[in-house]
């Protein structure tokens, strides 16, 4: 059980490390999504993975949040956060720095007892300059609970085939950003 001064004191437990997806005709790592490819997950698994990309597509809706346990940990590039509250202050940034947000195409890679892996291809419009950005990611869900219970207590998304460590200078900007988002964004305090 987690202290109430570290929600996540064996981090790296729980983290998930998938394996890195590769082209099934080169063997290269590929991250690009190929929905013909995509492993048939359950329907409760299907709803998770729905209300995730709702989030990329900038619904925010508390609805979408409660996929998360309270003391769930979101990790990627730009942030660290580990409580649902502090992710939801990443999710509703989204439509703040992004006219649009949307999911070109998803691959479910692996899906096990405890863990759900997608690749994904995101393009986003970045407001005011309209410039666009198109990203392929690989989404790993670690998963506690049973069906149709499960909720979400760590979300990692490494984008361009790098695994991001969780130490030194990046590190601790990646902390400071999901500590401090949520003064910006006011997400709902019932989080």
């Amino acid at each position: 059980m987690p202290s109430s001064t570290s929600p996540h004191p064996d981090q790296r437990g729980i983290e998930p490390h998938p394996d890195r997806p590769r082209n099934l005709m080169t063997d290269e790592i590929d991250y690009a999504p190929h929905p013909e490819h995509s492993l048939p997950i359950s329907p409760s698994r299907t709803a998770i993975q729905q209300h995730i990309i709702a989030l990329y597509c900038g619904s925010a809706s508390e609805d979408d949040m409660n996929v998360y346990a309270e003391q769930a940990v979101y990790d990627d590039p730009f942030s660290y956060c580990d409580t649902r509250y502090k992710i939801a202050g990443q999710w509703y940034g989204i439509p703040k720095l992004f006219s649009k947000s949307e999911t070109l195409a998803t691959e479910v890679t692996s899906s096990t007892d405890h863990e759900l892996v997608w690749k994904q291809r995101q393009r986003y419009t970045f407001r005011g300059i309209g410039a666009s950005k198109m990203e392929d990611s690989l989404v790993s869900l670690r998963l506690e609970g049973t069906d149709p219970q499960e909720k979400v207590v760590y979300h990692k998304d490494m984008w361009n085939e790098k695994d991001y460590d969780h130490g030194g200078l990046g590190a601790l900007m990646k902390k400071v950003n999901g500590d401090k988002l949520t003064g910006i964004t006011r997400p709902p305090e019932g989080l």
